[in-house]
């Protein structure tokens, strides 16, 4: 009488180890390139399009990922997290054939078409297979492999080049990607949407032109072009408009790609921001800390990398202890507050560090940091998938995964700005007459800068120190808004059952939902 509940817990870990796989690819190529860049430049050429390898990736990655997450409700999770895979192998391996700078981006992009729906597919296909109330334990495992791939990609990706080459980036994503493939071939259930097969070309097609124009304007503003340049002012008009006009489109569509009624859910509504904020404080100030390390400290890339893992482990560790305890309480609302709370107080102890700040010390800050994040990344999926109707699962979790993705792209060119500007003033008040172009220009080269004569280049450390502690800052002032945010999120019981119309809701019931190929017509309602 054993076996079927043993199977059952065999296959679920078949299912799961599938997805945590889809999530290590997709978040892996979002930096394993990094540290590659140099070398792919040196091999195609191209330097002038050279941050595209990495921009092409997530900007297709961001507009597609609404369009899955729909398209995943009207067809079943199984079969488009299967297409995406198969676009995003596609694309890595035309990326690792690539014969110039140019192809290489449109591949990157091809393969970003996929990785959109490798992140949201694995996130809502969570939500086929494990009943929310357990579902804290593995989406803590799956924000743990995203925060562990996002830091670590640098350093795998710098070891690959060093030992093979560049294009075994690429083609690396092969082997782990088809057994992906094969198992979730063999042991994910077939569950099916709602049957409904009409999609909102319209929509999608509007989403992508706004969210493209919005999200090329914050990464080629300030650097390729002038912030108040015409190109950069038609992008963002351009951007908005189209935007508006797909809210607009939005209440008229027969199935939007984002449902408007998403927007009366008091919990959708204060997850996105909070998610939008926190992937404004968390990518932006992010990505300086290993320029700290680099310029403060002389540190080598890949020290500098190694050097975030105090970050990395905070993360993985709170983010797999507090799904562990949502599953065992079934309560999570305490959990976004205490983070977002550890999040301020991180953001402001890093925004303290300076030339003499230890190890130790940095240490501790990105730790704390880590910690806050963990706890509120997971959750505010969990509570999102907890609120909405079955059929809206997907657009749901993709619409979550949205706004963190642009408040991330946001962030990241809004607090670059502020730290450039912030720079030259603070060089500008401490640097002598007399102290070089090099120093007053502001240049953030690690080499150049050891170059500089002691007393100039220690003054140059303190004022770097306090550009960067100004953008620690901005990020901690944002944080607070999203700490106040989480304060208003409501609990809601977690539902122990894999469907919205379970006559017995509250009845605990096996983590696997369905047996591998069966055809389940899972149909949502908005009753609990």
């Amino acid at each position: 009488m054993t076996t079927a509940p043993r199977t059952a817990q065999r296959q679920l870990r078949w299912i799961l180890g599938s997805l945590m796989v889809v999530m290590l690819l997709a978040a892996l190529d979002q930096t394993i390139v990094a540290t590659a860049l140099p070398t792919i430049v040196g091999d195609l050429g191209g330097l002038d399009h050279l941050s595209w390898v990495v921009t092409a990736y997530l900007l297709a990655q961001t507009v597609i990922t609404p369009v899955y997450g729909k398209l995943g409700d009207l067809y079943g999770r199984k079969r488009i997290l299967q297409a995406a895979i198969v676009v995003f192998l596609v694309g890595s391996v035309l990326c690792g054939l690539a014969e110039s700078m140019t192809e290489l981006i449109v591949f990157r992009a091809l393969q970003g078409l996929g990785g959109g729906g490798l992140m949201v597919g694995a996130q809502a296909a969570l939500g086929d297979v494990v009943p929310a109330r357990q579902r804290g334990r593995y989406t803590g495992l799956f924000i743990a492999i995203f925060g562990a791939a996002s830091i670590a990609g640098p350093l795998l990706g710098g070891f690959i080049t060093t030992h093979l080459s560049w294009r075994w980036i690429f083609y690396i994503n092969l082997p782990v990607g088809l057994l992906a493939l094969v198992v979730l071939a063999i042991a994910f259930p077939s569950i099916t949407g709602a049957g409904r097969a009409k999609i909102d070309y319209l929509g999608a097609g509007l989403l992508a032109i706004g969210l493209t124009g919005i999200v090329l304007m914050t990464t080629v503003g300030g650097t390729s072009v002038a912030w108040l340049s015409p190109e950069t002012a038609m992008l963002g008009i351009g951007g908005t408009v189209a935007l508006v006009a797909f809210f607009i489109v939005e209440h008229y569509a027969t199935e939007p790609i984002l449902p408007p009624r998403l927007w009366t859910s008091h919990t959708f509504a204060l997850t996105s921001a909070v998610g939008f904020i926190i992937g404004f404080s968390l990518y932006g100030a992010v990505t300086f800390l290993p320029l700290f390390q680099q310029v403060v400290r002389g540190a080598s890339p890949t020290a500098s990398g190694l050097q975030l893992l105090p970050l990395m482990c905070g993360l993985i560790v709170s983010s797999v202890g507090s799904g562990r305890m949502i599953a065992r309480t079934g309560r999570y609302r305490i959990y976004p507050i205490m983070g977002t709370g550890l999040t301020v107080l991180g953001l402001a102890l890093l925004s303290t560090m300076g030339p003499d700040t230890s190890t130790a010390t940095s240490s501790i800050f990105m730790a704390v940091l880590g910690f806050g994040l963990g706890m509120v990344m997971q959750v505010l999926i969990l509570a999102v998938q907890n609120d909405v109707p079955y059929e809206d699962l997907g657009v749901a979790t993709s619409g979550a995964t949205l706004f963190r993705s642009i408040g991330g792209s946001l962030g990241t060119a809004a607090l670059g700005a502020v730290f450039a500007h912030r720079l030259t003033s603070e060089l500008a008040a401490r640097l002598p007459a007399g102290a070089g172009a090099v120093a007053h220009s502001g240049n953030v080269d690690p080499s150049a800068v050891a170059k500089l004569p002691a007393a100039i280049r220690h003054l140059y450390l303190d004022g770097f120190s306090a550009a960067l502690g100004t953008v620690f800052v901005v990020s901690a002032i944002a944080a607070v808004l999203a700490f106040a945010l989480t304060w208003f999120i409501r609990e809601v019981p977690l539902r122990t059952t894999l469907r919205h119309e379970d006559p017995t809701p509250d009845t605990p019931q096996p983590a696997s939902g369905a047996t591998a190929g069966s055809d389940v017509t899972m149909q949502g309602s908005s009753s609990r």
